[in-house]
């Protein structure tokens, strides 16, 4: 190892710590091949999630593997090192490292760059951290996929109605892109399965929307978010707005409206923060809690540190006053920029700034259903499920994706999709202890 390279150090393997060393792979490709740079990556996990993705996994129109991207693979130029990050002493240019499995130690660094993303932001609502699953990883979407399958299969089997009525109901909390896209995507797979069983139908199935605000889909306008609701209310689905959940006690679900009744199912995505690193070390902080950044994407007033997606306060050089929003349209964008300033900084040249204008937002809603907004465009139904599925996978990292999730949707054009839960994978060593024991 040369001990005279400059060492970059990546917090998070997501969409900004993916792309930024992919495209570093490239600016620095003479200078990572000497020696001269090094790059390591520091993340709980070996895969990078395209989450968009998430909803359609959950719904089986999607293998689980092809909605992540292996790190080791595509970042051959970099070390990647499983674990989290405690602390960033910036003061002293090191971070402390936990690995999954092992002892703790330090990183030291020249370049730091935050990339950590966000986590889920919960409420203090009694019973949510017992009763509730959130929807930000491959794990929980697949367990969702498995939990309504295996309810299904639940109410099926039993004649007694209170047990039945409890499996069959589902709640969703946030009615983001994240809340409604797993709505509406369970629930339609939820109404393909219901074909093949005797004694559940879709009018016994209750999907419940609880959002907070008098508005779902607020990132596609306020039209299209009306018409939304009411395809989702076409559906079945009781959409409740100006609506909080209050508790959710071993699943006996209170919402702020005075109803009350028995939910096995709910899923919370009422919003994001900060992953917890930010708070530990010595990064300056904006008043939302997120690393200061500039609009160079540097971590203000400092030398040597990066930042940028949901982790970082970027100023919207498009909309002054605001900042730029944590989705995944910003966070790809922003890390080109960001690899590029490194390597200005590296070079000894001048960095540039982020900018770049909100294009606009398109969801899925189902199979062949989807809301657009792009570029003041507006549309609803086939086509907007159709740019859905057209932009997202010109987004989704590396040929090898692309191609594979492809293949998924052209067999699903000629295949019904899977309506099979898997719920022993959760506890695949139960069946062996229970024949150990016997």
């Amino acid at each position: 190892m040369n001990t005279s390279s400059k060492h970059i150090v990546v917090v998070g393997g997501g969409y900004v710590g993916l792309y930024t060393v992919l495209r570093l792979q490239r600016t620095l490709r003479r200078e990572l091949r000497e020696g001269s740079v090094r790059i390591t990556v520091l993340t709980p996990e070996s895969h990078m999630t395209y989450q968009p993705f998430l909803p359609e996994a959950a719904a089986g129109n999607l293998s689980p593997r092809h909605v992540v991207v292996p790190l080791r693979r595509v970042l051959r130029r970099a070390t990647i090192l499983n674990g989290k990050v405690t602390k960033v002493d910036h003061a002293s240019r090191k971070v402390s490292f936990e690995p999954n499995v092992g002892t703790p130690y330090e990183i030291g660094y020249d370049i730091v760059v935050m990339a950590a993303g966000s986590v889920s932001r919960t409420l203090p609502v009694p019973g949510l951290a017992d009763a509730a699953i959130g929807f930000k990883t491959v794990g929980e979407a697949i367990a969702l996929r498995n939990r309504v399958l295996g309810l299904l299969d639940r109410a099926e089997t039993n004649d007694d109605e209170a047990l039945r009525r409890r499996a069959l109901t589902f709640v969703v909390v946030g009615g983001g892109f994240a809340g409604i896209e797993a709505l509406a995507e369970l629930e339609d797979m939820a109404l393909d399965a219901v074909r093949y069983y005797h004694n559940v139908k879709r009018e016994d199935m209750r999907w419940v929307l609880v959002e907070a605000t008098d508005r779902i889909l607020p990132e596609v306008g306020p039209e299209m978010g009306r018409w939304t609701a009411e395809q989702l209310r076409e559906r079945g689905i009781e959409v409740k707005m100006n609506t909080r959940l209050e508790s959710c006690e071993g699943g006996h679900v209170k919402l702020s409206d005075g109803d009350e009744f028995e939910a096995a199912t709910i899923v919370w995505t009422a919003g994001v923060k900060p992953s917890p690193v930010v708070n530990a070390g010595d990064l300056p902080l904006d008043e939302r809690g997120r690393i200061k950044t500039t609009t160079r994407l540097t971590v203000a007033g400092t030398k040597g540190a990066f930042a940028a997606g949901d982790v970082a306060g970027v100023p919207d050089m498009t909309n002054p006053g605001q900042y730029c929003a944590p989705n995944a349209q910003h966070a790809v964008r922003q890390a080109k920029v960001l690899a590029d300033n490194i390597t200005r900084h590296l070079r000894g040249e001048e960095l540039v700034d982020y900018r770049h204008k909100y294009v606009g937002s398109v969801a899925g809603l189902g199979l062949h259903k989807g809301v657009a907004n792009v570029y003041g465009v507006k549309l609803r139904g086939l086509p907007a499920w159709f740019m859905h599925r057209t932009y997202h996978l010109s987004r989704v990292p590396t040929v090898n994706r692309k191609v594979r999730v492809m293949a998924d949707w052209t067999l699903a054009l000629f295949f019904k999709r899977e309506t099979v839960s898997l719920g022993e994978i959760e506890a695949p060593r139960e069946e062996f202890k229970a024949a150990a024991t016997a």
